[in-house]
């Protein structure tokens, strides 16, 4: 481990040099690419700087013991050596957790995507309940929402809705949310009381960059549609709302949030990309097995991951079996500590499962 934190500052001291080179500079892309690496190195070095000096103190501490015969500065030798190996040790583990290999699209935006699953209209107003209270986190969290499309029904839930989540570090924070949701509630459409049980299916796609998946414009067949809606107002009279399909994989998405035919082109196209990125990568994790058992449950979105429970008012994520009993507070956006716990249990599993 040492000798690849040695490496790693190597690499560290040489983008800094390439950084101030001005040929460098003047290539934008090469100088945005060295930012990244050098901001994803940046607090490895600063740990591991510490760390040897800490190291360094210790060993001082050590070698002042074994030497002085003067016992108050023999005491306050063995003190410090104590203080120095425990910061050491607390240190080691922190740059364990540095060097665990990292989701690359951990700093991305995400397209999250809510659809209604068992439980007709029940289902589609539990969907509009998880996109408010996603919403409400991002806000919270400093992130940016965009709608991209809906499909709203009567009574004012979603049988589908996307959106795009826009901030440094969205997907680390949304990753986990891919899953069936499932909520156990008296229906508001229910008159006798009765408990149902309905399910919903979030999927969380990082967002694809241009260089991820080029489109061949041969390959979609794009057409242009009234948008559709619960009716009233929100439906569009014009044909503004967009279709695309995409020949190779039978992909389709639409986008009629925006008035604008340009723009609703210009939201399906990024959802789309998205897609196909999305399903390369999943063609990628389903190769490495083992990149699964390190991981808090599989992504897989027919994975049931967590219960709301209105009688009871509890949420409960069955990954890492946790409950919290503040449902109404969660549903209204603080799902904060639900988060950090499954972020915690998946470092541990890498933990677990690292070589260190």
């Amino acid at each position: 481990m040492i000798e690849k934190l040695n490496d790693a500052e190597k690499k560290y001291e040489t983008i800094n040099e390439r950084l101030s080179d001005p040929a460098v500079v003047a290539n934008q892309e090469e100088f945005r690419a060295l930012m990244k690496e050098h901001k994803l190195l940046m607090p490895i070095i600063e740990k591991f700087r510490e760390y040897k000096e800490a190291m360094r103190l210790m060993n001082e501490a050590e070698e002042l013991l074994s030497e002085s015969n003067d016992a108050d500065l023999k005491e306050l030798a063995e003190e410090e050596y104590k203080t120095e190996k425990e910061h050491c040790a607390a240190l080691f583990e922190e740059l364990k957790i540095l060097l665990l290999p990292r989701d690359e699209n951990d700093d991305k935006n995400v397209i999250v995507e809510i659809r209604g699953g068992a439980g007709g209209e029940e289902a589609a107003l539990f969907a509009s309940v998880l996109y408010r209270m996603y919403t409400m986190y991002a806000d919270m969290a400093g992130f940016k929402t965009e709608r991209m499309s809906a499909n709203e029904t009567e009574l004012g839930g979603f049988k589908e809705i996307s959106f795009m989540i826009e901030g440094d570090g969205a997907y680390s924070k949304f990753k986990f949310e891919s899953g069936v949701h499932r909520v156990q509630r008296v229906p508001e459409t229910e008159t006798q009381g009765r408990i149902h049980t309905s399910t919903v299916t979030v999927a969380v796609l990082p967002e694809a960059e241009d260089v991820e998946v080029a489109l061949n414009p041969g390959d979609l067949v794009i057409e242009t549609c009234k948008a559709s809606g619960a009716g009233g107002q929100h439906i569009n009279k014009t044909e503004s709302a967009i279709r695309i399909l995409h020949k190779p994989t039978g992909i389709v998405v639409e986008c009629q949030d925006e008035r604008s035919q340009l723009k609703n082109k210009e939201k399906a196209l990024k959802v789309l990309k998205t897609k196909l990125f999305d399903m390369k990568q999943a063609e990628q994790h389903d190769k490495i097995a083992s990149e699964r058992k390190s991981q808090v449950g599989t992504g897989d979105r027919s994975e049931r991951i967590r219960t709301y429970n209105y009688p009871q008012g509890r949420v409960t994520d069955h990954r890492i079996g946790l409950t919290l009993y503040s449902l109404e507070n969660f549903l209204n956006g603080n799902i904060g500590e639900m988060i950090d716990a499954l972020i915690t249990a998946d470092t541990a599993e890498k933990l677990k499962n690292s070589e260190y």
